[in-house]
């Protein structure tokens, strides 16, 4: 299993203290992702995302880097 970013790093422990407070619990990282995936949507709906910087409405400028984060961390978790 490769090393996780800080940024995933600090998903993965937040969920573990929450859920079980266990250090070791990979087999939830397909869940956490999802859970990232969701929050995305909420974020900058699907039906608004453009995909790219030079085609984001400047309103959703910021909202679809958040979105972007996220789903980068979802698909770092996802990778492991």
């Amino acid at each position: 299993m490769s090393e996780l970013s800080p940024q995933a790093q600090e998903v993965f422990w937040a969920f573990n203290r929450a859920a079980s407070g266990k250090p070791d619990d990979w087999h939830y990282l397909p869940a956490i992702a999802a859970a990232l995936r969701a929050a995305a949507d909420q974020v900058v709906p699907w039906e608004t995302w453009l995909g790219t910087d030079e085609t984001c409405y400047a309103y959703y400028r910021q909202r679809c880097n958040t979105r972007r984060q996220l789903l980068a961390i979802a698909d770092e978790l996802e990778a492991q």
